[in-house]
């Protein structure tokens, strides 16, 4: 299954046609297409924009505010957005897989487009002139000709535009831009700066009350035993509830909550389920389970695997390698909160799920009270990029509502809570096999990757159920069923194919079917770990060739945009500048899934190698993200992604014992601080008329291989198993010396 790519790269992808029957509307319109989920003109002087998509700490609101700013010609401080409410935005689904400026800020921009246009249309009818001739300033519609004006609150004044988007009134063309582009102060910022209420966990509701979950130390255990009697009794309790695995407490304050989750702890008695793996030898142990074989062509899942043919027979050279990624976590500042409340059949849910309709699709299977019943609105976490225990937490809430009808119950996870029991990031396996021709030119390429689920987000199938809660409490459903990705760059196979001119290409998957932890969506998904292995293989590759890493991977790249965003980096490191003993730099790159924002990052590094510490103590990164609606906030989410990165990268992995989770805290499961940050110079290149392309997973890749290559090039030592720490570091030092 050996898939011939034309040597500029540009073969059509699956799903591609050259014309079609239906006119498709721009980005989420399509499916959302009433003009009134997306602007609304209020008679104070304001616009109300609603996207269904989420804040999670990426800048989306500032940015969509910016662009219906910029169609509606009115001032930026004039927009009040309004994020994901089942009650009030479009169904965007889910924020995820850096779409949101693709889908919701094109929806924006053509509903703003439109509305502006409709809103003239209006004006020039009521004055009895020709349309053309007017002219906007901040919603003031005036005719040069006539010197009349009118403004948009006079026109609208809060009545809905009540009609359909058509896509049939043009957005501006980017030379006419004033708001696009520009730098403004983020909309989420002061509240988070000057420590205002900013997030779910700040949300205070009259007669609130507090509730706690009980859980135990291994994900398979269930539940023998609880004796409540004296729980129950103590100060502030108002309620225990059990409903068969399912345990939590309702009490007055959130001091008492505490203290009696304590005590229920105590009074628990756990079953444990089956022996997890050895930590020590994870990857052996996936490598040896039982798998679900398929394969990927152009990012595409196939159901049948490649054969593994050997390496081309004339090959110059060959590299191979095999890369280890561990179980991470999301590890959020904020555990997981939800606030819920049951009154007269409807519950109302405040939840930061990155997904409140399928929330609210997926509560409503576990507790059958009707959809039209249950309202699911949005209000930010205090950081996740991905699948936590947000939406787990919103059952959770929901069930103790039910126990105290007519309360808003608050609910928010204990660390130990968070570490134990949020899906992981999944573990990953990856092994590379790559030849070069006499002109060193890459002449074959195989990926082979081991992986677990990483797609594992609450669906609307009522027979299953992705809500931890529901496998728990008795009648409750099931888990739901994992199985191999099969989306377009999805999953496991998400930047598993390479964004090189290569002319021959095998992906093989092997979906581990027996995995001992719950796992889903974690930042990047499997690029993270296949572009680590992927731009390994290209500095080893370049090494083999006896060529510059910069120009091996130029010479493999057609793509005017991509190596643009390479030399960026390039220079801004000073590549090919000496680094100083123990000093290396490292540069990598990819295309978050081939279709997505472009992004390249160089580091410099020093190791010790007496110690094995690695210090990054120089980052750049280059991101091309098309049309750059809000430059800082596409400079932040660079820099954020390569930061994370460097924290999995390094430090983080999640570890157990044969019988319990044991990473429980901040102490077992350490991350970056701020002291081991390095200087990081951000580069973005802005298209300007071109496609907004995600951005916010761009640099996790990329910046997870960088310091690889870059730790080979300070001391000479190839690490592939993350995360890369000092006593592995010394360990391949010694061996590497022992062996020479």
């Amino acid at each position: 299954m050996a898939a011939q790519i034309p040597a500029n790269g540009t073969r059509p992808r699956q799903g591609d046609t050259l014309a079609t029957e239906v006119k498709r509307l721009p980005g989420s319109l399509n499916n959302n297409p009433e003009l009134d989920l997306w602007i609304g003109i209020a008679t104070d002087g304001t616009v109300a924009v609603r996207t269904g998509k989420v804040e999670i700490g990426q800048g989306l609101k500032t940015a969509i505010a910016q662009v219906a700013a910029e169609e509606l010609d009115v001032s930026f401080a004039r927009i009040r957005i309004m994020t994901a409410d089942t009650a009030a935005t479009a169904d965007e689904n889910v924020t995820s897989g850096s779409r949101s400026m693709e889908v919701s800020a094109t929806a924006v921009r053509f509903a703003a487009a439109e509305a502006r246009g409709i809103m003239l249309d209006m004006a020039a009818e009521n004055l009895g002139v020709e349309r053309d001739g007017l002219v906007v300033e901040d919603g003031t519609i005036t005719s040069p000709a006539t010197n009349q004006q009118l403004t948009y609150w006079e026109l609208m004044g809060g009545r809905p535009f009540a009609r359909k988007a058509t896509a049939a009134y043009p957005p501006k063309a980017p030379e006419t831009h004033h708001i696009v582009g520009q730098r403004v102060l983020r909309l989420d910022t002061p509240d988070k700066v000057f420590g205002h209420a900013a997030f779910v966990h700040d949300l205070v509701l009259p007669g609130m009350v507090h509730g706690r979950i009980i859980r135990p130390a291994h994900q398979g255990a269930t539940l023998e035993s609880l004796d409540a009697d004296a729980v129950e009794k103590m100060p502030g309790v108002l309620k225990v509830v059990r409903d068969g695995d399912f345990v939590g407490v309702i009490a007055t304050t959130e001091i008492e909550a505490i203290r009696a989750r304590a005590a229920l702890i105590e009074a628990c008695r756990w079953r444990n389920g089956a022996t997890l793996p050895d930590e020590d030898a994870l990857y052996d142990w996936m490598v040896s389970q039982n798998t679900v074989e398929g394969g990927c062509i152009d990012g595409n899942h196939t159901d049948a695997a490649p054969p593994n043919d050997d390496a081309p027979a004339g090959a110059k050279a060959t590299v191979e390698g095999i890369y280890g990624k561990p179980f991470i976590l999301h590890g959020a500042i904020g555990p997981s909160c939800a606030i819920a409340e049951i009154a007269d059949g409807k519950l109302l849910v405040h939840t930061h799920s990155q997904g409140v309709f399928p929330l609210r699709r997926a509560l409503n299977n576990v507790l059958k009270l009707g959809e039209e019943n249950i309202r699911c609105t949005h209000l930010e976490g205090a950081g996740c990029y991905g699948h936590n225990g947000a939406d787990d937490v919103a059952l959770d809430a929901a069930l103790l509502a039910r126990a105290l009808p007519g309360t808003p119950v608050r609910v928010q996870w204990m660390r130990e809570d968070e570490h134990r029991w949020e899906p992981f990031g999944t573990a990953m396996v990856v092994a590379a096999r790559a030849s070069l021709d006499a002109d060193n030119k890459v002449c074959d390429w195989r990926l082979d990757i081991w992986s677990n689920q990483h797609g594992n987000r609450p669906k609307p199938k009522p027979t299953e159920s992705g809500l931890l809660a529901s496998r728990m409490i008795d009648g409750g459903l099931p888990p739901q069923a994992t199985g191999p990705a099969k989306d377009s760059e999805a999953g496991e196979h998400r930047n598993a194919w390479p964004g090189y001119d290569f002319p021959q290409v095998n992906i093989a998957k092997h979906f581990v079917k027996a995995h001992p932890f719950r796992t889903s969506s974690l930042r990047g998904l499997g690029a993270f770990t296949n572009v680590f292995a992927i731009e390994q293989t290209m500095d080893e590759l370049a090494h083999a060739a006896d060529m510059d890493a910069v120009t091996f991977r130029l010479a493999h790249l057609s793509d005017a945009r991509a190596r643009g965003v390479l030399q960026a980096a390039a220079d801004a490191i000073g590549w090919g500048q000496s680094a100083g003993a123990s000093h290396g730099k490292g540069i990598a790159y990819a295309r978050y899934k081939n279709t997505a924002a472009y992004c390249a990052v160089a580091v410099e590094v020093t190791v010790d190698e007496g110690t094995g510490q690695i210090q990054v103590v120089r980052a750049a990164c280059a991101g091309d993200a098309g049309e750059a609606i809000a430059p800082d906030g596409i400079s932040s989410q660079l820099e954020g992604g390569l930061i994370q990165a460097m924290s999995w990268t390094l430090m983080e992995r999640v570890r157990f014992s044969p019988g319990e989770i044991t990473s429980v805290d901040w102490e077992t499961y350490p991350m970056l601080t701020f002291r081991d940050a390095p200087e990081v110079e951000t580069i973005v290149l802005n298209q300007p008329g071109q496609k907004f392309l995600g951005v916010g997973e761009a640099s996790q890749g990329p910046t997870a291989a960088a310091i690889a290559n870059a730790v080979f090039a300070a001391c000479g030592v190839r690490l592939r198993e993350m995360p890369l720490t000092p006593e592995r570091v010394k360990a391949m030092i010694q061996e590497a010396r022992r062996s020479s």
